[in-house]
């Protein structure tokens, strides 16, 4: 299968806007390239503005931008995305309601090299904890192209995390992308696997290994995690009665954290996470990063068996 980075799906996404909505506008701090922002930069120059190492400044120049009623796309890595502006993101852009997509690269251990200074595991946390916020994370390219097209026609503010290594590349490239809606990949009986991000992919290739062992796992891809799709959250664990969640995240704050919430609220069940628990990454490729962290295919197979030995 195909192998393609998510920060591309969103550079292809961001030029095919440029070409169609004459409000967006782009910004970025210092890192076009890695964004993969040049072509809506060399199509749209006068739209186009690099800020430089000036994350927070990036930021209050976004929301300024929406007074006069443009569409901002700010980029750069996930974690000078989140941890380094939370407050000007609070203060000026969630909690004055501005029409700002902030959009961010490299999330997750998945980032690799580059340890833990520059990898991020509490961001869909922090985010997910700022009303009004909407906050997405996609699994392959093209669904990544298919949220930032979408995002722009989302009046109010959004996040829009993805990642940097090559993955399967592997939703329809035609797909509607509709925010707060779960997408059902694989069915299943014996239990729900809800997967966000890269590990959408690991939870299908786990299905299979746990089909070989007479499991009958349910994948879904739950893309937007706030506003969740509690609908389809509930509909699915009335049929299989436990559940594993998969994220490239911190435990704390996470997918699993928001499922659970909802499962002890309305229907408790049993329940196992597979992210990552209290500790920073380091330095690594992609695929070592997973294994060492207990977030491939094996550690959701395992998560699997203790979910279902749980229902019994």
């Amino acid at each position: 299968m195909e192998k393609k980075d998510t920060r591309s799906g969103f550079g292809a996404g961001l030029t095919e806007l440029g070409r169609t909505n004459p409000n967006v506008v782009a910004l970025c701090a210092d890192l076009t390239g890695s964004l993969k922002m040049n072509d809506f930069q060399n199509e749209n120059p006068e739209r186009f503005f690099q800020i430089g190492i000036a994350e927070a400044n990036m930021i209050g120049i976004a929301a300024g931008m929406t007074i006069g009623g443009k569409i901002p796309f700010t980029g750069t890595f996930a974690n000078f995305s989140t941890s380094r502006v939370y407050d000007q993101i609070r203060q000026s852009i969630a909690y004055s309601g501005k029409n700002v997509k902030i959009c961010a690269s490299h999330a997750g251990v998945t980032l690799g090299e580059d340890g833990a200074t520059h990898q991020v595991l509490e961001d869909i946390g922090m985010m997910k904890m700022l009303p009004h916020m909407v906050v997405i994370n996609t699994c392959d390219y093209n669904q990544t192209k298919a949220a930032t097209i979408a995002i722009a026609d989302h009046q109010g503010p959004v996040y829009l995390r993805f990642g940097r290594p090559a993955v399967p590349n592997f939703t329809p490239a035609d797909q509607n992308f509709e925010i707060g809606k779960a997408l059902h990949l694989k069915k299943g009986t014996d239990l729900t696997i809800f997967a966000t991000g890269h590990l959408v992919w690991e939870s299908l290739e786990a299905a299979k290994t746990l089909a070989d062992a007479g499991i009958s796992a349910e994948v879904i891809n739950i893309h937007t995690i706030k506003p969740l799709d509690n609908k389809a959250i509930l509909d699915a664990v009335k049929q299989s009665k436990c559940v594993v969640t998969a994220e490239e995240h911190m435990l704390n704050g996470g997918l699993g954290d928001s499922i659970a919430q909802l499962l002890g609220r309305e229907l408790p069940t049993p329940i196992e996470m597979v992210g990552v628990n209290d500790t920073f990454g380091e330095s690594g490729t992609p695929m070592q990063l997973l294994e060492k962290y207990g977030l491939d295919a094996k550690a959701i197979v395992a998560a699997a068996k203790k979910a279902v030995a749980r229902k019994l």
